[in-house]
């Protein structure tokens, strides 16, 4: 049992990991697409697909499967799993902010360059570093 849990919640992480890493990325050529446009409205439809589909499900089951894991290992109290569930609260506040960005571009109010949504893209990579080394290395 305690495999499949372990599986299931990297898979899902996966998945997730992919929604946080291509939304800013379609933001980004979003945010030079003309409002009212068919690219522009594309993009929409790809937007709220990838987070509805796959972005909220994969994190949802990150959640579950990852705190089952815990459970089962029963590794709360370890330091290492302490700085990882704080990157995970952190993406998880991520995945919030990307949802708000796109109900903006939904709703056509989008003010912010391609330029701001290429650094956001950045964001998850970095706490995708830190939970990997946090998980493998278990440096504390």
């Amino acid at each position: 049992m305690i495999l499949w849990v372990k599986a299931l919640h990297v898979l899902a992480v996966i998945a997730w990991m992919a929604a946080l890493l291509y939304l800013p990325r379609l933001m980004v050529y979003h945010a030079d697409a003309a409002v009212g446009s068919d690219k522009s409205e594309t993009f929409k439809v790809m937007e709220r697909r990838l987070l509805r589909g796959i972005g909220t499900p994969s994190m949802l089951a990150s959640w579950i499967f990852g705190l089952w894991a815990a459970w089962l290992f029963n590794v709360w109290t370890d330091i290492w799993f302490i700085a990882k569930l704080a990157c995970v609260i952190f993406m998880t506040g991520y995945h919030m902010v990307l949802a708000h960005w796109v109900r903006v571009f939904a709703e056509d109010r989008n003010t912010r360059s391609a330029l701001f949504y290429r650094f956001a893209n950045e964001v998850p990579t970095l706490f995708l570093i830190a939970v990997v080394i946090f998980v493998v290395v278990k440096p504390f």
